[in-house]
């Protein structure tokens, strides 16, 4: 226990906790608007609740797994074999297929989204049962996770410190994805945001699964300023229908 607590007693363990906290609750974000999507696709609420909270446990048991396992995550850079001169690792493997997927998933949403819009199919055979989205959900938890795990292990070398990190993030999630879902289902302009968000996820996951680094931090600003003039647009939609309403009396 003692071994345990020890690394947060000294500043420099404080400060490493509260920068990975912060920075676990951003890597996380994409996580918690897959999740808001493919909970939306659920028929009740009680079931797009239920499956969110198993999605976030189970992101926190893949964190947590993977944090005990450095050592395996580790050897999983070395490469297993080489195409030419590209020596392909265990971490590409999964970085690819999970892109992949990621990508191939949320394309094939927002079809589907504009033919429901189209009239040619019915948003109700877009529902999906719950141990579809648990399954995808747990797919995509173990490709944040790591990734996530791969970022922590590179700010503290102290796994208590990245466990407890990583849990205060994930309560923090817990807390925030009901109004992250709720938002999202609101607004079905924030939705294709969302959606458009995921597949450039996706696409930095697969240039990371081909070596080529690229800074998420860019995605998330670029992000961050459309959902911002989004806001502002659904303010002034909102005022000119307020206006519409008063006149029309």
């Amino acid at each position: 226990m003692q071994e345990f607590i020890e690394p947060f007693l000294s500043a420099q363990g404080l400060i490493s906790l509260v920068t990975l906290f912060f920075l676990e609750l951003v890597l996380g974000i994409d996580n918690i608007i897959f999740i808001a999507i493919l909970c939306g696709y659920l028929p009740t609420k009680e079931q797009q609740k239920q499956a969110r909270y198993i999605g976030l446990m189970l992101a926190l048991l893949a964190r947590i797994i993977l944090l005990l396992t450095i050592g395996w995550i580790a050897q999983l850079v070395e490469p297993l074999f080489h195409i030419g001169s590209f020596g392909v690792s265990g971490r590409d493997i999964i970085l690819l297929s999970g892109g992949i997927f990621l990508v191939i998933k949320t394309i094939n949403e927002l079809y589907h989204k504009f033919k429901i819009a189209d009239h040619e199919e019915s948003a109700k055979a877009r529902q999906m049962t719950m141990s579809q989205a648990i399954l995808q959900i747990t797919l995509i938890d173990i490709v944040f996770s790591f990734d996530s795990i791969i970022t922590a292990v590179g700010l503290s070398n102290e796994i208590p410190i990245m466990i407890v990190a990583v849990v205060l993030s994930m309560i923090a999630m817990l807390l925030f994805a009901p109004y992250v879902s709720d938002f999202i289902a609101q607004y079905p302009t924030i939705k294709i945001l969302a959606l458009v968000f995921l597949i450039l996820i996706g696409i930095i996951l697969i240039i990371e699964g081909l070596h080529m680094h690229f800074d998420k931090s860019y995605a998330y600003i670029a992000m961050a300023f459309a959902l911002i003039v989004e806001i502002i647009n659904i303010r002034l939609r909102n005022v000119h229908l307020k206006r519409g309403r008063k006149s029309a009396h």
